[in-house]
């Protein structure tokens, strides 16, 4: 088979994915021992991982209108030096005030890149490809987080925890540089690339179901009242409720309820991220092929079996039970959020992908910023500041809720110029 460049540009777009998910997973991983050293309270531990989430949704609707304005390269560059710049600093920190202004800086940094990322999809993937690329993207998030409790544990018992984010700021740079020298806004510009490569990235606007010409004749308001944008918002909201609230309370689960070692906590917390982005891969190649015509079926059947799999979670009697269910806990959730990414991935024009993705990614960053803290309310007001059920509990209710509105979801393209939408076959 010959590579494509379209393949090196989708190598570089799933690495910005791994690496902000390491940057960001790391502090899930290393929060007890922070919370040690600090004197932190579980409500406290909350906030600190609920500070990014600030940053990262102040800058997802500017991020969107940047990589339309100014092409994903320019931001992606710009954003991975930033966040990777403010990894290092959350190392240095002394004191509980200055790590959630560090993390809210880094979390602005980050949040500049989703956008870009959906765009450079859109520029490099014809449609009938974008929701595989957009599971391939998306496994990152669930890859990050299934190889870095191991290695960070290894760190951590090595070098102590600061010296994980000073080791960080390397990865990013040499992304960086690679972002600037492998991904062109235009494949067009791309040295070498085939004029039958480019003709496979070419697509008629009606197969988009819309005659629009100029994503900038589009305003915002237009984007947003469309169902396709503004139900994906609220399907991510709740589903993301527990998605962020699992990856960021797991470890800290593992390690103050159940009692496992820092060394059992590496691999133990790694596996449902494995699974996770089996489910990933799965939801995309679901979504673009035998339920193109219905995505949201598959994605309500995995948040409805998700539900089941948490309560099994925090009601296992045994280590070997926990695992089992953990794992299959995080296949159906990340499998629901990539069969969730299928919707509006699969309809919205190219020229405005980043200010509507930037509008719906917004919606996970609220729920990154509020998830943690209502967990961490929750455990702390349990019997012993230490009991997790009523946490779980939370997951599956806002999981229910995701579910509720993904049934009112009708799969239709968008056509703005005629003021309309025009309902898919």
């Amino acid at each position: 088979m010959k590579w494509k460049n379209s393949y090196t540009a989708m190598a570089v777009i799933c690495s910005v994915w791994f690496l902000c998910h390491i940057d960001r997973m790391v502090m899930a991983v290393t929060i007890p021992f922070i919370a040690t050293e600090f004197g932190l309270k579980p409500v406290e531990m909350g906030g600190v991982m609920s500070a990014f989430f600030l940053g990262y949704f102040i800058m997802q609707i500017p991020g969107g209108f940047l990589a339309d304005k100014y092409g994903p390269r320019k931001v992606l560059a710009g954003a991975v030096l930033w966040w990777s710049a403010f990894t290092a600093v959350t190392g240095a920190v002394s004191n509980l005030s200055q790590m959630l202004v560090a993390r809210v800086i880094f979390g602005v940094g980050e949040g500049a890149a989703p956008a870009a990322t959906w765009k450079a999809n859109a520029n490099w993937l014809p449609l009938s490809q974008r929701g595989i690329g957009s599971g391939l993207m998306m496994a990152g998030t669930v890859l990050a987080p299934a190889v870095t409790p191991w290695f960070i544990a290894t760190l951590i018992t090595t070098y102590g925890w600061r010296s994980v984010y000073y080791l960080l700021f390397i990865p990013g740079a040499l992304l960086v540089a690679w972002i600037w020298w492998k991904l062109p806004d235009n494949p067009a510009d791309k040295p070498g690339i085939s004029k039958e490569e480019l003709d496979e990235l070419v697509e008629k606007e009606s197969d988009l179901g819309t005659s629009i010409t100029s994503g900038g004749n589009v305003t915002f308001w237009e984007i947003i009242k469309e169902q396709t944008v503004y139900k994906s918002f609220f399907i991510l909201l709740f589903s993301n409720m527990v998605t962020y609230g699992f990856v960021s309370w797991l470890p800290s689960y593992l390690k103050l309820s159940r009692g496992l070692t820092t060394a059992q906590l590496g691999w133990i917390a790694s596996i449902p991220f494995v699974a996770g982005a089996a489910g990933f891969l799965l939801a995309g190649w679901i979504g673009d092929g035998p339920m193109k015509h219905n995505r949201k079926l598959p994605l309500v059947i995995s948040q409805w079996t998700s539900c089941a799999t948490l309560y099994m979670t925090y009601s296992a009697q045994s280590l070997d039970q926990l695992i089992i269910w953990q794992t299959l806990t995080g296949f159906f959730i990340f499998f629901a959020t990539g069969a969730l990414y299928n919707l509006p991935v699969s309809s919205i024009p190219r020229e405005i992908t980043g200010r509507a993705m930037g509008f719906v990614n917004m919606a996970g960053q609220i729920a990154g910023f509020l998830s943690p803290l209502i967990a961490g309310f929750l455990i702390q007001s349990s019997k012993g500041g230490a009991n997790y059920d009523a946490a779980f509990q939370y997951f599956i209710i806002a999981m229910l809720c995701s579910s509720l509105v993904a049934l009112t979801f009708k799969q239709r393209k968008p056509d703005f110029a005629a003021g309309k939408s025009t309902k898919s076959a």
